[in-house]
């Protein structure tokens, strides 16, 4: 098939891989980008399963924590320019919104359009008004609500507003309201893909044996070594995307894990939200 530059260009964002090696993978891969991604994995090219620290936008990612720690909120506002995004109007449309949907919890984007602020205006003609006044495209990228019943939310923000996180617990509360602004520092700072191994499905496994098995023979390794050396780099795997088995950013002799366990109260993560900005899923 015919591959055009922009898949080209998105498929270097997201592997950091030379634009021939992009142009052969989309084109081995009759343009899927998971199959060209694994494609220059095997071969070596690819420098990272996915970039997600490449950003296609400005903005700004906010989060929100309601006071008994039950409902939290993150959302990401987009526009053009890193100017725009640090503007006064810019920011409080971004604030107003994220208060908006505090207060009314709509189901989708769509909803959250339609919602009307106090000036009696939809979000959607706010909007409107706004890119009028500012002269740059601004949209409402994406938002999520954690809500918990017995559980403890806490939040993080990172890189002056570019990353942000959630991170909702189970167990004692208490002991949550300790580690977990620390907690949510360590998914902004090393974005895991899973909170433990467990979580990680079989396909996926599967095909990271496949992978490294493809490198070590690439790499001149012999036959009867290639699965002993697949299961080491599937265990450096599940350390680097594995948030229970991380090593620790505050204390390099301790996990996530050891972390966790140490502060008690049976305290365990249920899960986690984190938006980067501007990333390629």
């Amino acid at each position: 098939m015919a591959v055009t530059s922009e898949q080209v260009k998105l498929l270097r964002e997201k592997t950091g891989a030379g634009m021939m090696d992009c142009k052969k993978a989309l084109e081995e891969s009759n343009g899927d980008f998971e199959k060209a991604i694994e494609y220059l994995r095997k071969k070596g090219a690819a420098t990272a399963q996915k970039r997600a620290d490449k950003t296609t936008k400005e903005g700004i990612i906010l989060t929100k924590v309601e006071e008994d720690n039950t409902l939290g909120i993150i959302l990401e506002v987009n526009c053009e320019t890193d100017f725009v995004a640090r503007s006064k109007d810019f920011i409080d449309f971004a604030n107003s919104t994220i208060e908006l949907i505090a207060a009314k919890k709509p189901e989708n984007l769509n909803t959250l359009l339609d919602l009307k602020n106090q000036d009696n205006k939809s979000i959607s003609q706010y909007l409107n008004d706004l890119m009028a006044k500012i002269g740059e495209k601004i949209e409402l990228r994406r938002f999520k609500i954690l809500k918990t019943a017995s559980g403890y939310i806490s939040s993080y923000t990172h890189m002056g507003s570019k990353i942000g996180v959630l991170v909702e617990f189970e167990g004692d509360v208490q002991k949550a309201n300790i580690v977990g602004r620390d907690i949510a520092m360590q998914i902004a700072a090393m974005n895991p893909q899973f909170i433990s191994r467990d979580q990680v499905p079989k396909e996926i496994i599967e095909r990271e044996l496949e992978i490294y098995k493809t490198q070590a023979r690439n790499e001149g390794k012999p036959e009867q070594v290639l699965d002993k050396i697949a299961t080491g780099r599937l265990e450096k795997f599940f350390q680097e995307m594995c948030l229970y088995e991380q090593v620790f950013i505050k204390d390099a002799g301790k996990t996530i894990k050891d972390i966790i366990v140490e502060t008690g109260g049976n305290l365990k993560l249920k899960q986690f939200e984190r938006y980067q900005l501007g990333e390629i899923k």
